[in-house]
């Protein structure tokens, strides 16, 4: 790992107030912006979504299916359970293999140079949020 890669990656999560599995309040001041959303979603360096989710866009490649089809998500759930889930899925489902994008406590097998930092900041949260949001 290099130390480029450490400084890089994201601070501790601030605190969130969960509402049941959704958190209600934006963690970012910046509203999300959808199209860097998606480049969350399909980045390697970032949330890497794809890897188990599929994406209905055409110019999405080699998508996962151990997930659920991200299709139609913005109908099915609210913003504050979408922000919810990337944050922590566990807190919709316990026994999932999705990880905590915005968590730093009761993890497991975390390389010492990443304990206390987030996969995703809070921006690129809110910012998956809004891409999310918007595939009705």
């Amino acid at each position: 790992m290099c130390a480029a890669c450490v400084a890089c990656a994201p601070a501790g999560a601030q605190s969130v107030v969960f509402d049941g599995d959704a958190i209600r309040e934006p963690l970012s001041a910046a509203p999300g912006d959808p199209v860097r959303g998606k480049a969350v979603l399909v980045q390697r360096e970032k949330g890497h979504c794809i890897l188990c989710h599929a994406l209905p866009e055409g110019d999405v490649r080699f998508a996962g299916n151990i997930g659920p089809p991200l299709a139609g998500v913005g109908a099915r759930l609210s913003p504050a359970q979408i922000r919810g889930r990337i944050a922590d899925p566990t807190r919709h489902a316990p026994d999932t293999v999705m990880p905590a994008y915005y968590r730093t406590t009761d993890l497991r097998r975390v390389a010492p140079a990443f304990r206390e930092r987030t996969v995703l900041s809070a921006q690129d949260v809110e910012d998956a949020v809004a891409y999310l949001s918007r595939l009705r």
